[in-house]
């Protein structure tokens, strides 16, 4: 049906999550009407961004420089440590510049049904770094489904012990929406997080 090169490339472009067989199909026709400069400038930043990209031997994040930018920067806190599930999970807090500390990624969340346990992410690496760099707060910013929860709960369960200040970042209402919209459960949490105004 396809010239054995296109072929090969909508396969490959099936691989990526979320591309599905029709997607993988525009976009590899896509590449194909691209000046050939650009194209070799995708397939370069490809190779460079596979080979170059490591995680930060400190937090676990994703940087092409170890210790991270962040890790490394004088201007942040180091007795604050903000806990995500996933490399996008630190960009997506960093957006907001309210993070003054530093950030440690799991690389997952507890999920038992998934066979993914404590042992799996990198909680032991946190509780070390929580004796080495004396720090006194812990920010559990995983996402707010039975996995986070679950996982934010199991590490105030390890943190609290070593004198920590263990702290979940609120969930709730998001800005803009209508209160009539929203589920029970999302009106629960934002009762829950209230604060006085």
């Amino acid at each position: 049906m396809y010239a054995a090169p296109l072929a090969r490339l909508i396969e490959a472009l099936t691989k990526l999550p979320t591309i599905g067989p029709k997607t993988a199909q525009r976009l590899a026709y896509h590449i194909l009407r691209m000046a050939p400069q650009d194209a070799q400038a995708l397939a370069q930043a490809i190779l460079e961004a596979r080979a170059q990209t490591r995680y930060c031997s400190i937090c676990w994040n994703l940087t092409d420089i170890d210790p991270c930018a962040i890790c490394s920067n004088p201007q942040r806190t180091a007795t604050i440590i903000c806990v995500v599930e996933d490399p996008r999970d630190v960009v997506a807090m960093e957006r907001t510049r309210e993070v003054k500390g530093r950030y440690h990624v799991l690389h997952g969340a507890i999920s038992p049904l998934d066979g993914v346990g404590p042992d799996d992410l990198k909680i032991a690496e946190l509780l070390d770094r929580v004796r080495r760099e004396r720090v006194e707060e812990v920010i559990v910013a995983t996402n707010p489904r039975a996995e986070g929860e679950a996982t934010a709960l199991y590490l105030a369960k390890v943190l609290k012990p070593l004198g920590v200040k263990v702290t979940r970042i609120a969930h709730g209402v998001p800005v803009g929406a209508d209160l009539e919209y929203a589920d029970e459960v999302t009106l629960a949490k934002a009762l829950e997080g209230r604060r006085e105004i």
